[in-house]
């Protein structure tokens, strides 16, 4: 893989910075791991970083090299798991370059899923004034069919709205029946199944009939959009030609899906996490989706950052000891 070396498309006009007129010394602000990871620009990059070793300070210098390099900002894409996040990074870059950093495509993978189903809602049988249920307003709504279709009156116990509502979640956040969960997770409802899978049903098309998303749709929704449509699919591609997770570990098999189809194109990919942890399990995160990345991009670069700069050595001695004895513990 070639340093460096940018692959416009016929219509893009950019321009090839040389890397000894750009204005920051990225081989002495970084490490070499960090370095490699940051100036590597095309196809598919892994990088592991465990906490401490600057995964933040290389997604922000990433950033920045891009721009300076000459691609359009607005032509980058940095999905993180918090706006939060985003907003941080993509303000230290701008203070690292300039306020060009600024206008990259930053922000949560919900957000940037509401961003373009507003403007291609109408593909997907909504209008683009959609209406967005968090949790709650979800489950009140589960509540209220529940109670149309009367089974909050049978005489078997049937599952209360947050019940119901994680098991729709998780059915699609992790791309698995909704049977399957049930007989994992909820094996006091499975001889429920088909009253489940029917209040499910009447829940989708009150939805579609009132206009409304709530968040799981927007990530099921995008994915269908641009797996759906070539136009749609090839338009968004070509507009994110460069493509940044963070904290890839803690995608589920949506997510991963969306990125997959965004980059099909060019495949301009760099994911970043730690494959030795997941905290948002409870949202269908799987790690296999880390794991199994060089898999899915046959010629994935992986980079790892392994200095650490929080932690004395005993520390991270025994932290790998306890994560490798988890690991046997699981197996």
């Amino acid at each position: 893989m070639k340093k460096f070396t940018l692959k416009p498309s016929a219509n893009d006009t950019l321009q090839l910075v040389h890397p000894r007129t750009l204005t920051i010394n990225y081989k002495q602000e970084l490490n070499e791991a960090q370095y490699e990871a940051v100036t590597s620009v095309d196809g598919p990059h892994l990088v592991i970083a465990g906490a401490g070793t600057g995964k933040t300070r290389t997604i922000v210098y990433r950033v920045a090299y891009l721009v300076e390099l000459g691609v359009k900002p607005d032509h980058i894409l940095l999905l993180t798991f918090t706006r939060k996040a985003a907003q941080e990074m993509l303000r230290k870059a701008a203070i690292l370059l300039d306020s060009r950093c600024e206008n990259v495509s930053g922000g949560t993978f919900h957000s940037f899923a509401n961003k373009v189903l507003r403007k291609y809602a109408s593909l997907i049988g909504y209008e683009a004034n959609f209406t967005i249920l968090d949790q709650s307003d979800a489950e009140d709504v589960l509540s209220l069919i529940r109670a149309r279709l009367k089974y909050d009156t049978k005489e078997k116990r049937f599952p209360r709205k947050e019940a119901l509502y994680d098991l729709y979640s998780r059915s699609l956040n992790t791309l698995t029946p909704m049977k399957e969960i049930l007989a994992v997770d909820y094996p006091q409802y499975l001889e429920l199944e088909s009253d489940i899978q029917t209040l499910h049903k009447a829940y989708e098309q009150y939805k579609k009939q009132h206009n409304l998303m709530d968040y799981d749709d927007l990530l099921v929704n995008l994915a269908r959009l641009i797996s759906q449509n070539e136009v749609v699919r090839g338009t968004l591609s070509d507009r994110y030609k460069y493509i940044m997770v963070d904290e890839y570990q803690d995608t589920n098999k949506v997510q991963a899906e969306i990125i997959a189809l965004l980059a099909f194109k060019h495949r301009n990919v760099m994911v970043v996490g730690d494959d030795a942890q997941s905290i948002y399990a409870f949202r269908g995160s799987t790690i296999k989706n880390i794991l199994s990345f060089p898999e899915e991009f046959a010629d994935c670069k992986v980079i790892k950052l392994e200095e650490n700069y929080r932690s004395t050595q005993p520390i991270l001695n025994l932290a790998n000891e306890i994560l490798k004895r988890g690991s046997i513990h699981r197996k």
